[in-house]
């Protein structure tokens, strides 16, 4: 048989730990052909290159 957890995490606990990863912000670079900023490795929305 596996352990089993003795206890329930909070939602306190968990709402912590999902609150830091919603803070993070992504990482911008401009757009090589348009200059606006965009995620790396992804498409430009507003040029499609």
């Amino acid at each position: 048989m596996t352990p089993l957890p003795k206890r329930k995490f909070s939602t306190q606990r968990s709402g912590k730990r999902k609150n830091t990863r919603a803070r993070s912000l992504p990482n911008l670079i401009k757009c090589g052909n348009c200059g606006k900023m965009k995620i790396p490795h992804r498409i430009c929305k507003y040029c499609n290159k």
